[in-house]
């Protein structure tokens, strides 16, 4: 029997972020190239968002490519480039099938016009769908992030813009690249590692942590699944104590 079964729908985490790590040691676990790896973890990532929409979980972010991943071998850089613009094309009839709306968060403008100009296709093509938001995470760094966002809010209150006094919590929301989305609720990574690599800093500040050994070709439906009863065991205090949370 699927775990699915055993999930309390009304206790989904509402944002669910995942570190997708483990292609290249998958593939040199079977003596195969790197980039194997990589094209193995493309269906994983497919299981994932059909099971998230599956489900009715709301915001699914995917960590795809990182700011650090551009030192990378360049061969490999420009395979996962075109790995990513072959998906796209491949997977836009699943979006549309599952109505599942696509964006991206990042530096954009480091991405090669070819990847541009077919997230921006398949972004207007899915930008009505309201069943999932699917976000992918490119040329993405959560310290550039928050650096272009100190720059921005620095350069408002030099115009008379904004208010020192007046900058909080929500003025910083509005100025990530992350503003039309929640805060992160479950932040999944793979391949045994422990460790947050740069990604939703800012965003995960209450988030529930859950690593997993699975390598991210391997990670399933069902191990999603597995994590999201994890999350569903924990107490979310937010600071408070359990006597408050339960009155």
């Amino acid at each position: 029997m699927s775990l699915v079964n055993k999930i309390d729908k009304s206790k989904l985490p509402n944002h669910i972020a995942i570190i997708m790590d483990g292609n290249g040691r998958w593939a040199k676990k079977r003596g195969f190239l790197r980039n194997l790896g990589h094209k193995s973890g493309a269906k994983s990532v497919k299981q994932v968002v059909e099971a998230c929409a599956e489900i009715n979980v709301k915001f699914l972010t995917l960590y795809a490519f990182s700011t650090e991943n551009w030192n990378r071998p360049k061969l490999e850089v420009e395979l996962l480039m075109k790995l990513l613009i072959s998906s796209l094309k491949k997977e836009l009839n699943t979006l549309q099938k599952n109505n599942i709306k696509l964006i991206t968060i990042g530096n954009q403008e480091s991405l090669p016009s070819k990847v541009l100009k077919e997230l921006s296709y398949v972004i207007e093509k899915t930008k009505n769908n309201n069943q999932l938001t699917l976000t992918l995470a490119l040329s993405y760094g959560s310290r550039e992030e928050i650096i272009k966002t100190i720059k921005e809010i620095s350069l408002k209150v030099k115009n008379n813009l904004i208010s020192p006094e007046n900058i909080d919590i929500s003025i910083i929301n509005n100025h990530l690249y992350t503003r039309n989305l929640p805060d992160v609720d479950l932040l999944i990574r793979t391949s045994g590692e422990q460790r947050i690599s740069n990604f939703l800093l800012w965003q995960i500040a209450y988030a529930e942590l859950y690593f997993t050994d699975v390598l991210w070709p391997d990670f399933s439906k069902e191990n999603l699944f597995e994590a999201i009863l994890n999350y569903q065991k924990r107490e979310r205090r937010f600071g408070k104590t359990s006597e408050q949370i339960n009155e």
